[in-house]
């Protein structure tokens, strides 16, 4: 285990690399579209991206938060203590960058393996490293030893479970390892915050739960007993163990059904990256199912809008089980050849397509009906596609220019 305070560049994994500027953080009054909000974030003078700040590769130009602060205001918990896993994931790093500038202090966790390079992961540490209230340790969440070491005595108001073994395909070949972090990880996660007393905990899961047969829109209440993907079915124990553990020990949770997050700083197995990094370097696409396969793209800021709601004003129960599960989607699928589409307008290049049969563990279709997550915290994904895959594309420019 390694453990890092990031006072000074990575001791072991970029030694070569030198340190970012840390960031400088500031807030300040604003409006949104939705009226005057109390705080806007600020990265060394340079107006927070929604949840995306200064730094290198990351885009520049001054965008307003969708998170109404004020509205938040109400039963919001402040100064929390939060153990985030997967902290140098791709949603870990966007959540954490919230959460800190929100003034919450944070202990992250993450194994850096190779699924994918993990020159990604570092930068995105280094991009969190500044902050005085953020601690690191490098820790797999499937060894319960190691993550009992890491955490010690210490307590923590809340936990964001993030960390995870991801990917539909790689789970064919693999799917050991996603026993190990999704099923055998979660349990010690569940275990380390019932024996210190966690008072909520908040859970990544996914929409790979649903299978080829559930009705569109998904909804939360749907039937989720027939996962296409061993990835999802892993995913979907998880919220089985999470429930058990809420009715046994009482312990509250939230699990968050994601749905097809994009971003900057995002992961480069998913296909928006891959055809992004493909049309700009004259590559051609593998494209599967026709093209007509359909997706719920969810861009990062609003999920991450959706995991500072939660996690600072938890729900209220008096429940037996207190465990609730909420699709976090844009609530408005499209189909893959659209996403070249728009890919194309913002590279200003040309797709090189090439039909192929897909892999198995694809589901046909993901859709999430997000009414209940917009009645308990009032979730509304605002990032269309178009926007949204501009930003990207914008980042990966500078990204790999950097």
């Amino acid at each position: 285990m390694k453990s890092l305070k990031f006072a000074q560049p990575f001791v072991r994994f970029v030694r070569e690399v030198p340190a970012a500027r840390p960031p400088f953080l500031t807030v300040k009054g604003g409006y949104d579209d939705t009226g005057p909000v109390k705080s806007r974030i600020y990265f060394n003078g340079i107006p927070e991206l929604r949840g995306v700040g200064k730094g290198p590769g990351l885009p520049q130009e001054p965008r307003l938060g969708i998170v109404n602060i004020a509205a938040l205001e109400k039963g919001k918990r402040q100064g929390m203590r939060i153990l985030v896993t997967g902290g140098a994931g791709f949603i870990g790093y966007h959540a954490s960058r919230a959460l800190l500038a929100r003034g919450h202090t944070l202990v992250a966790l993450d194994e850096l393996n190779a699924y994918y390079d993990p020159a990604l992961k570092e930068a995105r540490l280094r991009e969190l490293g500044g902050a005085a209230n953020w601690r690191f340790h490098q820790v797999d969440i499937g060894d319960a030893a190691a993550l009992n070491a890491a955490t010690g005595s210490e307590r923590f108001d809340a936990i964001l479970h993030l960390a995870a073994q991801a990917g539909v395909r790689y789970a064919v070949e693999n799917p050991a390892a996603y026993t190990r972090s999704n099923l055998v990880g979660h349990q010690n996660v569940l275990e380390l915050a019932r024996r210190s007393g966690v008072g909520h905990l908040v859970y990544a899961s996914s929409s790979s739960v649903y299978g080829n047969d559930t009705p569109a829109p998904f909804r939360e209440d749907a039937r989720a007993d027939r996962p296409v993907s061993y990835y999802g079915a892993t995913k979907r124990a998880g919220e089985l163990l999470s429930y058990s553990y809420a009715s046994l020990y009482g312990l509250k949770q939230t699990g968050l059904r994601f749905f097809t997050v994009y971003g900057p700083y995002g992961r480069p197995d998913m296909a928006y990256w891959s055809f992004t990094d493909a049309i700009l370097n004259g590559r051609p696409i593998p494209v599967f199912g026709e093209g007509k396969l359909r997706r719920d793209f969810t861009y990062i800021d609003d999920i991450v809008a959706g995991i500072v709601a939660i996690l600072e004003t938890p729900f209220q129960t008096t429940e037996a089980a207190p465990h609730r599960l909420y699709n976090l989607g844009n609530h408005h699928p499209e189909a893959v050849l659209d996403l070249i589409r728009v890919i194309e307008r913002a590279t200003n290049g040309k797709a090189d397509i090439r039909f192929e049969q897909g892999p198995p563990g694809d589901v046909n279709e993901t859709f999430a009906d997000i009414g209940r997550a917009q009645r308990d915290f009032g979730f509304a994904p605002k990032t269309p596609l178009e926007q949204g895959i501009g930003l990207f594309v914008e980042w990966f420019r500078r990204y790999h220019r950097a």
